[in-house]
C-alpha cells in the first residue's frame, strides 16, 4: 500500500518543514509515503469561496484514480484515537488498497463533490488548525499509528 498525503496550498513553510520531513521519512519505513502539494488555481484571490472550492476539487478529482481510498480531513468528520487510526491503516493494508490518500483541502474546505467522493472523513479535532500544522499533525499521527501496529515504544498510553 502506498500512502499519499495531499494538501492544497503552498509548499511546506520553513518553520514546520523539518518536522514534516522527519516524520515523512519515519513513515516511509513502514509504507511508501509521498507528499503532493496541489497549488491553488490561478486567480484564486479573485474567486468567491464557492468557486474556489469547486476549482480546487476539480483539480483534485483529476488526480484521483477510481480505486484510490480517499480520507478527507475535515473538522466535521469523525474523530479517532491513535489506536483506531492504526486499525484503519491495518484494514486498508489487509484489503490490498493500492493508494491510500489523505487530503487536506484548501483554506475554505472542499466542494460537496469531494465530500461525496471521500471514502472516510476524518477530523483531527473540533479545533481548527493552520494548514501547515495539520500537515505536521497528520504525518506524525500516521507514523504513530504504524508504531502501534508494530508494538513499538513510540506510542504511550
Amino acid at each position: 500500500m502506498k500512502i499519499q498525503l495531499w494538501s492544497v496550498g503552498k509548499p511546506h513553510d520553513s518553520h514546520v518543514k523539518a518536522g514534516i520531513d522527519d516524520f515523512s521519512k519515519r513513515l516511509h519505513n513502514y509504507f511508501p509515503a509521498q507528499w503532493q502539494i496541489i497549488p491553488p488555481p490561478k486567480q484564486s484571490a479573485s474567486m468567491s469561496d464557492q468557486l474556489l472550492k469547486k476549482a480546487e476539487s476539480t483539480a483534485i478529482m483529476q488526480l484521483l484514480d477510481k480505486d484510490d481510498f480517499l480520507i478527507l480531513l475535515d473538522e466535521r468528520g469523525k474523530q479517532f484515537s491513535s489506536p483506531e487510526l492504526a486499525d484503519i491503516l491495518q484494514k486498508r493494508a489487509n484489503e490490498s488498497t493500492k493508494r491510500l490518500i489523505f487530503l487536506i483541502g484548501g483554506a475554505y474546505g472542499v466542494d460537496e463533490s469531494m465530500i461525496q467522493r471521500a471514502n472516510l472523513i476524518w477530523s483531527l479535532s473540533k479545533l481548527v488548525f493552520p494548514h501547515m500544522l495539520v500537515r505536521l499533525i497528520l504525518v506524525e499521527q500516521l507514523y504513530r499509528a504504524c508504531t502501534i501496529l508494530r508494538n513499538e515504544k513510540y506510542h504511550h498510553v
